[in-house]
């Protein structure tokens, strides 16, 4: 009975809501959920490109690209590179990029030899023809390959400074390959160091810059910042000046320190996010820092680059805008790729972006029903032989005017490229997600 009644009930109610009047059909444009908490402020529009001149460095014709280029010491600003580029060699150095062992260490190039490290931590020299001189691994006695990712290289005076995710820091000898000195960090070490004046500095676990003697390994001075659990793969590389080094850390802070002492000179955080992305969850420095005059310009994963005044750490500027690795400076101008896939150009003394054009974003998927599961990756740019360059994962190495932004051209790369391209001696090498050390001239 009791069933019975409650039966009767609902339909009565389903009878009563039909008879109601339908709801009527608001008329106007439609949006989706998160385009109402991305909609920009009046006052904060999408800037329309425009060309406009820049100060392009005169061509050097360098031997070495012994180091990342965020110092001005150890960048070339516009290496001599030719405008139609083609393959050169292709040489195997090992494991390529895979799910549980990533190939994300930068090769440099010092003393005529190209280093490069796999992703099965085998270091490896190369020389210009395209012939392996000798390879080092270097995981530890205990452990296997597929228990640490990334690290970094360094060339400096005959020796090549190796980090690695296991957490060691070795110094090699970069004619032979053999070891000189190692040193045990208690964390891991996931970026490339900077090797100036005698100290090799380097960040580790995204939260601890070290600063060690370049002869013996010791450890001069530390450092300690702030962590976080929302950080990507690596570590940003030190920035050195005359007399301060630059660490950036996963929590978005960033500290000037003097360079013999490790005392602090300045701190200041990269702050801000875009609203209604899941990404912007990621706080990670991955943008810097790079020092470029009397500027630092630093960049986060969630949607900000700042540049701050580099002996004072003074706020200059802030976009709204992230930056997915370290950006290329001129005099006048700042490129980046920035964290929604764009290849972009502020201007280096207000912030404000010049111009703004598209990179490929996401793998294409075969069935249209699936969700996509995997973006691109564009390393770069760099400026050579005039041009803005950028290495893609998609299997291009594209080169673009860096005036307005234009495509000038697309060479193919084979397997993709998983690391930013250098170039040294005329050449640009970049290495693929196959294990290959490609060379283009």
């Amino acid at each position: 009975m009791r069933i019975t009644m409650i039966s009767a009930g609902l339909v009565g109610l389903t009878l009563l809501a039909a008879c109601e009047e339908p709801e009527p059909i608001l008329r106007g444009e439609r949006y989706g959920t998160r385009e109402v908490l991305r909609t920009a402020a009046p006052d904060a529009a999408t800037p329309v490109n425009s060309a406009r001149p820049v100060a392009v460095p005169a061509l050097v014709n360098n031997a070495d690209w012994a180091q990342a280029p965020v110092s001005p010491f150890a960048r070339t600003g516009n290496a001599a590179l030719s405008r139609a580029p083609a393959l050169a060699f292709a040489v195997n150095i090992g494991t390529g990029d895979g799910k549980r062992t990533r190939l994300n260490v930068d090769p440099v190039v010092g003393g005529g030899r190209v280093f490069v490290m796999d992703a099965g931590h085998v270091v490896s020299a190369v020389t210009p023809s395209g012939q392996i001189a000798w390879r080092k691994p270097m995981i530890p006695v205990r452990d296997a390959a597929d228990q640490a990712q990334g690290g970094g290289l360094a060339y400096d005076n005959g020796r090549l400074y190796v980090t690695s995710g296991f957490g060691w820091v070795t110094a090699l000898d970069a004619a032979s390959g053999a070891e000189i000195w190692t040193q045990r960090l208690g964390n891991t070490a996931t970026g490339a160091p900077s090797v100036a004046g005698g100290l090799v500095y380097l960040t580790s676990g995204d939260e601890l810059g070290w600063a060690l003697e370049a002869d013996t390994g010791r450890i001069r001075w530390d450092s300690t910042g702030l962590g976080d659990i929302n950080n990507v793969a690596g570590a940003p590389t030190p920035a050195v000046s005359d007399d301060l080094v630059i660490f950036a850390y996963g929590s978005g802070g960033v500290q000037a320190l003097f360079r013999q002492g490790g005392l602090r000179r300045w701190s200041a955080d990269v702050v801000g996010t875009r609203q209604g992305s899941a990404l912007a969850t990621v706080t990670d420095i991955t943008g810097g820092p790079v020092i470029s005059g009397d500027k630092v310009f630093v960049g986060n994963h969630s949607g900000r680059v700042v540049g701050f005044n580099l002996d004072s750490g003074e706020r200059i500027w802030t976009a709204k805008l992230g930056a997915l690795g370290p950006v290329w400076p001129t005099t006048d101008s700042v490129f980046l790729v920035s964290d929604e896939n764009r290849l972009v150009r502020l201007d280096a003394n207000s912030g404000e972006q010049v111009w703004a054009v598209e990179l490929p974003g996401y793998v294409a998927v075969r069935k249209p029903q699936r969700k996509r599961d995997s973006a691109y990756a564009h390393h770069g740019p760099i400026m050579a032989g005039g041009r803005l360059v950028i290495a893609s994962s998609d299997g291009l190495l594209r080169s673009f005017d860096p005036v307005n932004g234009a495509l000038l051209s697309a060479v193919p790369i084979p397997g993709g490229a998983t690391t930013a391209p250098v170039v040294a001696g005329g050449t640009l090498y970049v290495v693929s997600t196959t294990g290959q050390l490609l060379a283009y001239r």
